[in-house]
């Protein structure tokens, strides 16, 4: 009898190792795909509130694994940005400024996962009273990225970035670079979106920023990036 129950338990054991073995992980969310607003684009829909403000209907595609959602959405006046849950809706009404521009994404969590995963980033321009010729949003991607660390080689780096528009007419781009939070102008008018050869010294910290500008004389300021040269 105690042969029997011995065999009992050792059979409990390796059913139980078996069954946990077998156990499938749970998988992280997918990423969201953006719906609306659209990227680059002025957004001229939503329903206005007053001259200044206006509520738009942000909407995505449902991601695969997923319990709940942030927006998150940044005003690219300000710099400001704000995270709004969303639960398990594809869809928020938000308000925003009017003639305004924000750039949003969308992370999206499981309760059983604790990664989450985030969606592309869109850019869009709230548009209000009178709207017919949009500021271009201000220039993005930013390399040297914001904190980094570079190599020169022999002694010049290139400064690279991305300019866009809902107009699609910029025109040119002011770049600035120096060693205090109030960069100097480094070259002006550039076509491209991108500055070879540019002098620095090493170990120096360097502020650099973009401006941009369109066809209709706005402008944005893409605001200051740091880094450091080795």
């Amino acid at each position: 009898m105690r042969y029997l129950s011995i065999l009992i338990l050792l059979c409990s054991v390796a059913w139980s190792c078996k069954k946990s073995s077998n156990t499938e992980p749970v998988k992280q969310p997918g990423k969201a795909v953006l719906l609306f607003p659209a990227q680059n684009e002025a957004c001229t829909s939503g329903t206005i509130i007053s001259d200044t403000q206006s509520s738009i209907e942000f909407k995505w595609n449902r991601s695969d694994n997923t319990d709940s959602y942030d927006l998150v959405l940044k005003n690219l006046e300000t710099g400001i940005s704000s995270t709004y849950p969303s639960a398990a809706n594809n869809q928020l009404n938000i308000n925003l400024s009017r003639n305004t521009p924000y750039s949003w994404y969308i992370i999206s969590k499981s309760a059983a996962n604790g990664t989450p995963a985030q969606s592309e980033v869109w850019k869009f321009y709230n548009a209000g009273p009178a709207s017919i010729f949009y500021a271009p949003f201000p220039a993005d991607g930013m390399v040297p990225l914001m904190g980094a660390s570079v190599t020169a080689t022999g002694g010049k780096i290139t400064l690279d970035w991305n300019g866009s528009d809902a107009d699609n007419d910029i025109i040119s781009y002011n770049v600035y670079l120096g060693t205090t939070t109030s960069p100097t102008l480094l070259s002006g008018n550039l076509v491209n979106s991108v500055l070879n050869d540019v002098t620095v010294l090493s170990n120096t910290t360097y502020y650099w920023k973009v401006l941009t500008k369109d066809s209709k004389g706005n402008t944005s300021d893409s605001g200051n990036y740091q880094f450091q040269v080795n």
